[in-house]
């Protein structure tokens, strides 16, 4: 506390700037930060707040997120609470796929507002991390589009000295309109991939089928090309995505609507639905395809899929953020995801003490004493106000402010004292004193 005390008023002052431009000064060197969260961390180092405790903090937080992240399944929510003396990042890992459409909104709520960090990571094999996007300055909230299948690392970090609840949703949707006006992916009756004329080529697409003359639509803005015939599609129709580096093809038009060089907006009609080429003999359908710019055929599935709607958690109570719960079971696992699917970080045994820091109703996000982070079941653990049992401290002891044997005692404890226990972490009980006073003995 000491520290806070008698730098919190210098470091206000400094960091109000940091709030409103993420940057106290232009940056020295040939470094030049590419988001707002580096932005923000080299202003630190500018102001040399990087050499406080609370500064030097704050960077530990964002690095150890990149390693030690929860992994979920989309579309997915959970609250959690920022403290203003506790620096605090998270990272959440999921997979990602190209023609996914990702929303990351955090929502806060406290005293004064609060800038959040939203910083997104492409994971290879071997854990490496690399920025592929962030959350502008001025907002929470980030849309984004993986450009490959893997996994990736969704950071999100606040700014120094506030505190507040947030709530952090994850949702999925497409990244393209569906092409055929009235329908969605239910429509759609052969996939990407599956043999042709008896195995001597692959569908390079979807096929969607509706009753001919029905509009086929843009699916993304772009810039049309290619209109005409040809012995597979008949007649036939490109649109080229230049933001995605992506040419969408439109096959077995009835008719067209555009001409080269058109210039078109999603839900634009490009033709009517119907069976010309090689599928006169098949009913009115839209054979939808794409293609990189500088690659074959990709899978269009994906970008026209429907999404998976809304995250549907139930929210953890505000009240409980912070609360201190201990195991009830004989053990439990402490996960990395909140799913009895995900793998196990520790076994804790009963009584093992834990702070609760996020998650949702039936699963919490929970710390340990040793600074480990993970989830466990809410129906495996029971909150601390009752005590386990009761015993006189026979000789006198320090009560310590964390179950470590280099934690900082808060005060002696004499001997005689009747002292409750309310938990226990690794050699260390949760105890509370008579007069209230909460903290850690060594068995």
């Amino acid at each position: 506390m000491t520290l806070i005390k008698s730098t919190s008023y210098g470091l206000v002052l400094l960091l109000a700037g940091l709030a409103a431009c993420t940057g106290l000064g232009p940056t020295t060197g040939l470094f030049k930060p590419s988001s707002p969260h580096e932005q923000y961390g080299q202003s630190l180092k500018d102001a040399r707040l990087d050499k406080t405790a609370l500064g030097a903090d704050w960077v530990r937080a964002g690095e150890r997120a990149l390693g030690d992240s929860l992994t979920i399944a989309v579309p997915y929510r959970e609250s959690g609470y920022f403290s203003a003396n506790k620096p605090l990042a998270v990272g959440y890992k999921m997979k990602g796929e190209r023609g996914d459409r990702f929303l990351v909104k955090v929502e806060t709520q406290g005293q004064q507002p609060v800038q959040v960090f939203v910083d997104v990571f492409a994971l290879d094999d071997k854990g490496k991390t690399s920025l592929v996007a962030a959350s502008k300055a001025d907002t929470n909230v980030l849309n984004w589009e993986p450009r490959k299948n893997q996994n990736y690392l969704i950071r999100v970090q606040p700014e120094l000295l506030r505190s507040a609840r947030y709530i952090i949703s994850i949702t999925r949707e497409p990244a393209l309109s569906f092409p055929v006006q009235g329908k969605d992916s239910r429509q759609i009756s052969s996939y990407f991939g599956v043999p042709r004329d008896g195995g001597r080529r692959k569908h390079e697409g979807v096929d969607i089928f509706a009753p001919r003359g029905t509009p086929a639509v843009a699916s993304a803005n772009g810039i049309v090309s290619g209109v005409g015939v040809n012995r597979l599609g008949g007649n036939v129709a490109f649109v080229n995505d230049a933001d995605r580096k992506l040419r969408i093809y439109y096959a077995h038009l009835d008719r067209w609507n555009v001409k080269d060089g058109q210039r078109v907006s999603v839900g634009d009609t490009i033709g009517f639905v119907g069976n010309t080429g090689n599928a006169r003999t098949i009913a009115p359908h839209l054979h939808y395809g794409i293609y990189g710019f500088d690659s074959g055929a990709v899978n269009p599935l994906p970008y026209i899929r429907l999404g998976r709607g809304p995250a549907k958690q139930p929210m953890l109570a505000a009240g409980l953020l912070g609360d201190s719960i201990r195991v009830m079971d004989a053990k439990t696992s402490l996960r990395e995801g909140p799913s009895s699917e995900t793998r196990s970080v520790q076994e804790l045994p009963k009584a093992a003490a834990l702070t609760i820091v996020g998650g949702t109703e039936t699963w919490l996000r929970v710390a340990t004493p040793n600074g480990l982070t993970g989830y466990v079941a809410s129906k495996s653990v029971e909150p601390i106000s009752r005590p386990l049992r009761q015993f006189t401290l026979t000789t006198a002891s320090y009560l310590l402010d964390n179950a470590d044997p280099m934690a900082a005692p808060i005060k002696q404890v004499q001997a005689g004292s009747q002292l409750s226990v309310l938990g226990t972490f690794g050699g260390f009980q949760l105890v509370k004193q008579t007069n209230g006073e909460i903290g850690w003995v060594r068995l």
